[in-house]
């Protein structure tokens, strides 16, 4: 009976040898991208679904040909969900998904020690146009100019926590489409989910800016896990 235990035993013995070999590492999101800007750099804002208002931010460096994952941290997105940035409207407190630049950083608390990105310091005198009818629509304006009204713009002081810090997203910024949306940005939590932007902790928010670097273009793919709009569909 001893031969037949030994060789019942030996291909448990196989696989429990291959059990033991090491799994591969999953892709890393960026590498499954279609594109990701062609820098260095990257940070991923993924939700689950378009109605999430909740999801996960990652930033990346791309190391000898391989993306590593530098940080990751709890993100809010907009009230209304997420939705194709190409055709979203002004006002439906949508996140808009899309692979986009970052121009600079600004907040009402001073930069951060190490900070590399550009970056404006929040005054009375500061405002985001959204006025569709102003030449500044979807522009930092400092101060306020006579054709954007301040009613349909935004007092960036008046978000004192969450303009703390905050990245500027490329959203309809180079060639503006009005009614689009303006003043999208990557910035400090509020109470809950946010009118479009995506937002993380502040911590997460300081240390997004500290890791982020000018030379290494860095953008921002905004999207979903799965499905028209995801991640790695820009």
């Amino acid at each position: 009976m001893r031969p037949a235990v030994v060789l019942a035993l030996a291909p448990a013995c196989c696989l429990a040898l291959l059990g033991v070999a090491p799994v591969p590492d999953p892709v890393p999101l960026p590498a499954r991208m279609a594109d990701t800007g062609g820098g260095g750099q990257l940070i991923t804002a993924e939700a689950p679904d378009t109605a999430a208002t909740a999801g996960t931010v990652s930033w990346w460096d791309l190391r000898d040909g391989q993306w590593v994952r530098a940080g990751t941290a709890p993100a809010r997105f907009g009230a209304n969900g997420l939705v194709e940035g190409a055709t979203r409207s002004q006002g439906t407190n949508t996140t808009p998904t899309g692979l986009y630049d970052l121009p600079f950083a600004f907040g009402t608390e001073p930069a951060p020690a190490g900070a590399g990105v550009t970056y404006r310091p929040v005054r009375e005198s500061s405002w985001w146009c959204q006025d569709n009818d102003s030449a500044a629509y979807n522009r930092w304006t400092d101060p306020l100019p006579d054709d954007c009204r301040a009613a349909r713009s935004e007092h960036l002081v008046d978000y004192r926590t969450q303009y703390a810090y905050a990245l500027v997203v490329g959203f309809n910024y180079d060639r503006p489409v009005r009614g689009r949306g303006a003043g999208i940005f990557l910035h400090v939590d509020g109470a809950g989910a946010t009118a479009g932007c995506v937002s993380v902790p502040e911590d997460a928010m300081r240390r997004i800016l500290t890791w982020a670097r000018p030379d290494e273009r860095p953008h921002i793919a905004i999207g979903t896990a799965s499905g028209a709009t995801a991640v790695t569909r820009y």
